[in-house]
């Protein structure tokens, strides 16, 4: 069984939780947990994956900086925000929690600002969730993935003169 939580239905999924993104982060988090809460009820899960986030660059003299910030911001810290608390309401003892960070993020991101903050506090998040007292079920595992670029058709649109070769393919994340 998957539920897919995003800003457009996922066909493949068995169940959809369709959030706007002109909705403020309270918004977003409240519906989420109010429509999978009647998804679930009382059952538990075995995993929650939070793999939503995206890209955008600039340095702190672009012109989109605060626009590119706002949009990192919503696509990474607020989906691992409400992943998280997700899990502390419907992840089984022992279950697995995984969030979408970056590699990039463990040093400076100057030409990617917003990216490079955003991810920092998925990371700062995986850290926290990993204390005694994060609110996380018992033996449950928190862990952040951290490529540095995947392999995915976008990104080979975006970056056609790249090296694909050292890019982390789709498939050894779901492994």
């Amino acid at each position: 069984w998957v539920a897919s939580i995003d800003v457009q239905e996922n066909e493949e999924a068995s169940a959809n939780v369709v959030v706007k993104m002109t909705d403020s982060f309270t918004e977003q988090a409240d519906q989420v947990t109010a429509e999978v809460g009647k998804l679930l009820g009382t059952e538990k899960v075995d995993a929650i994956l939070c793999v939503a986030g995206g890209w955008a660059g600039g340095n702190a003299k672009s012109k989109s900086l605060f626009k590119n910030c706002d949009l990192m911001w919503k696509q990474s810290v607020w989906t691992s925000t409400i992943s998280s608390h997700l899990a502390t309401k419907h992840l089984k003892e022992g279950g697995l929690l995984t969030l979408a960070g970056a590699r990039a993020a463990l040093d400076g991101t100057p030409g990617m600002i917003g990216y490079g903050m955003a991810k920092a506090a998925v990371h700062q998040l995986c850290q926290s969730l990993a204390g005694k007292s994060s609110g996380l079920p018992p033996g449950a595992a928190a862990v952040a993935l951290l490529p540095v670029t995947l392999d995915t058709p976008v990104n080979r649109k975006s970056m056609p003169e790249a090296d694909f070769s050292s890019w982390t393919p789709l498939e050894f994340l779901v492994e």
